[in-house]
């Protein structure tokens, strides 16, 4: 709005300019109200500019000095005695009008302004002898301008309070997603970890007392203490294979001998060997609790698409499964598959009755 008055009054004062400079006689008052309507228009329009809203002082100095007192010197003092004449000063009035309508905030202010400027269209046009049609016009645009003005700063405000509206909404469901995400992983990491070892345990099949299954039984524990103190941190590694390495040694402090081979893997961001990570340990898990073989073999490898990606499979020689038949749990489905996913991958399964299980996961899809 600033902008915009701004221009407006540029337009009141070019006009101006042109008037006064194609006068041949001497009207030093005329060039003196020329300067000072310029003068105050530089002091607010500027310090608007800079402060990125109007004074109220210079709004008020504006409407009375070029609105009022400006063009009844020039009737009075300044020998214009034509309406052609007085049209230039009698038009700042009207870019006056707009800016008090959008800087003055009470009601009552705006109405002063602009009833004081109506006043003095009305009498100075009266001292030089206008028509009824060009009075008409000129407070018709007063009066315009004003209203116009008005309008347009109501109609943007309610706009920026409808968009501060929506980005609060915005805000607010972003916050929750994240937190649902943050729940969502920790559900993961605590399904993966601490569930999967309280599960190993309470089936009896490995020494509780054995120095592994302690030594993991204590990073979990760890873990949680830091979960329910909120302070919980992603461990992203820089590398792939020592997210493979750490998922490896995982499960084998449960008992399941791993096979790995590593051949060739690029770099990749940390999310996405945290994703390789947590997804090999999950599916190695289902291993230990599903296939019944006690081993497994891990292969990690770059991919041969040529796009710089990785590919690693966790395999089985258990009995298998239908997939037609056979849902896919919260193991396969939040810690396999959607880790991933989320980071632009994909995972999966190949597997038959009696052939074992494949588990592929490849980055990027």
């Amino acid at each position: 709005m600033i902008l915009t008055t701004l221009l407006y009054r540029t337009s009141h004062l070019t006009v101006g300019v042109l008037a006064v400079a194609q006068r041949r006689h001497d009207l030093p008052l005329q060039y003196a109200g020329l300067a000072a309507a310029l003068g105050l228009s530089a002091l607010g329009y500027g310090a608007a500019l800079r402060r990125g809203w109007f004074d109220p002082r210079h709004v008020w100095a504006d409407v009375l000095v070029t609105g009022c007192v400006l063009p009844l010197l020039l009737c009075t003092w300044g020998g214009i005695r034509e309406p052609a004449l007085l049209g230039w000063a009698m038009l700042l009035g009207g870019s006056s009008s707009a800016a008090a309508a959008i800087a003055l905030e009470r009601r009552l202010h705006v109405l002063t302004a602009v009833a004081l400027l109506l006043v003095t269209h009305l009498i100075g046009y009266q001292l030089v002898g206008a028509s009824p049609a060009v009075i008409g016009g000129h407070v018709n645009s007063l009066l315009s301008s004003a209203v116009m003005a008005w309008v347009m700063w109501w109609y943007l405000r309610r706009q920026g309070r409808l968009l501060d509206d929506a980005n609060a909404r915005a805000l607010a469901a972003e916050a929750h997603k994240v937190r649902y995400a943050e729940r969502l992983e920790h559900h993961r990491a605590l399904h993966d970890t601490v569930l999967a070892t309280l599960t190993t345990l309470a089936a009896g099949g490995i020494d509780a007392n054995a120095p592994r299954v302690r030594e993991r039984c204590g990073r979990e524990a760890a873990y949680l203490r830091r979960l329910i103190q909120q302070t919980a941190d992603e461990d992203h590694h820089r590398e792939i294979s020592e997210a493979l390495e750490e998922a490896v040694s995982s499960v084998e402090s449960l008992q399941l001998r791993v096979t790995a081979q590593y051949h060739d893997l690029p770099q990749v961001p940390p999310e996405v060997a945290a994703a390789f990570g947590d997804a090999a340990r999950e599916a190695l898990n289902n291993v230990r609790r599903h296939a019944g073989t006690g081993h497994a073999y891990l292969t990690a490898t770059r991919g041969t698409d040529g796009r710089g990606g990785a590919v690693v499979t966790v395999v089985d020689r258990g009995p298998g499964f239908d997939p037609e038949r056979y849902v896919p749990g919260l193991g396969l489905r939040g810690s396999v598959c959607a880790r991933m996913a989320e980071v632009g991958g994909l995972a999966t399964v190949d597997t038959a009755p009696g052939e074992g299980v494949r588990v592929e996961l490849r980055w990027p899809r």
